[in-house]
Parts: structure tokens; C-alpha cells; sequence
């Protein structure tokens, strides 16, 4: 299991050369190292699904 610190540093190179579903499948796997009641298991939560939305919007345009 990942620390929290090391979660967070992966999760910022994953989107780096942008949305792409092997990014998002990576970062899914990165949420399950972190314990469901932790505050950065719900923000990075909370953001895969905001970055989900932007690449949703891409694909439509």
C-alpha cells in the first residue's frame, strides 16, 4: 500500500501529457491504495470525475 504523500505525487505526473484511459485507469488504481475514509481518497475522487467530465466534453465538441 502507497502512502499518501506518494499517491499525490504520482497522481500529478498522470495527467501531465494529458486524458487519456490509460491515465484514468491508473489513477482508479491509485484510489484503492488509499483507505476509503481518507480525506485525499475523496478529493482526488472528486476530481477524476471532474477531469472524466472535461474529457466527456472534448469527445462531444
Amino acid at each position: 500500500m502507497l502512502t499518501e504523500n506518494e499517491v499525490s505525487r504520482t497522481w500529478s505526473r498522470l495527467f501531465k501529457d494529458g486524458l487519456s484511459e490509460e491515465a484514468f485507469d491508473n489513477a482508479d488504481n491509485l484510489l484503492t491504495e488509499l483507505r476509503p475514509e481518507s480525506p485525499l481518497r475523496h478529493r482526488l475522487e472528486l476530481e477524476l470525475g471532474e477531469l472524466r467530465k472535461m474529457l466527456s466534453n472534448q469527445v462531444k465538441a
